[in-house]
């Protein structure tokens, strides 16, 4: 059994699902895409994503790509239970809820924030900054009382939030406010299997390409 993993390893999507195939115990084939050399528009590439997105998974000729639906398929497909993912409809539908929040609101604001200032040298707009601190507030109350983002074990909804919470991180923006939120964040970056190679190098690889972007 190989999967080929299309990824970048700064990329908050690429290091949530290297998070999850460590908590499974699974060994990705790791295929390094080169987005500015293009690799990701040759023909080949394109015949699994047509999309041409990372990150991308190639299981013995069935592709997917993005990475909360591959965090999902690894689970279901390979989890030697499903407490990654649970199978039960409401404990299932909050895992989803969390990943939903993750993508539409917290990762979202974080890229409409962040990535004008990064990629093409605009200015930070504080009006786009207060809503990333209300998404804060946000993921903050869910965490009240609770250890994990969705249930009383580590799903993929932790996964997914703390490859995003980690870029905030990485990037300086300060969590110190919301006090369930960092609580959270150091539980998970103790508990998550492999989270230094899967996510914490990544972390350093993020920050040293916006370093050489917006150096002067």
């Amino acid at each position: 059994m190989t999967i080929d993993f299309y990824y970048l390893p700064g990329s908050a999507p690429c290091r949530s699902v290297l998070l999850t195939a460590k908590a499974l115990g699974l060994d990705l084939n790791l295929k390094l895409t080169n987005l500015q050399a293009g690799e990701h528009l040759t023909p080949e590439f394109l015949k699994i994503n047509p999309q041409h997105t990372i990150p991308t998974i190639d299981d013995n000729g069935f592709s997917l790509w993005e990475s909360r639906a591959i965090m999902g398929y690894l689970v279901n497909a390979y989890g030697k239970d499903d407490s990654l993912y649970p199978k039960d409809a409401k404990k299932r539908a909050l895992v989803d809820q969390r990943l939903y929040f993750d993508i539409g609101t917290l990762y979202a604001r974080f890229a409409d924030y962040y990535y004008p200032v990064f990629f093409m040298g605009s200015s930070y707009d504080p009006a786009k900054l207060e809503k990333i601190n209300d998404a804060f507030k946000f993921l903050d109350t869910f965490l009240e009382g609770q250890d994990f983002a969705a249930g009383s074990n580590l799903t993929i909804a932790d996964l997914a939030l703390v490859a995003t919470v980690s870029t905030f991180d990485v990037v300086e923006y300060d969590l110190s406010p919301y006090k369930n939120v960092t609580r959270w964040y150091n539980n998970i970056k103790a508990k998550a299997p492999g989270y230094k190679e899967a996510n914490a190098d990544g972390c350093i690889a993020f920050k040293q390409l916006v370093d050489s972007l917006t150096k002067k």
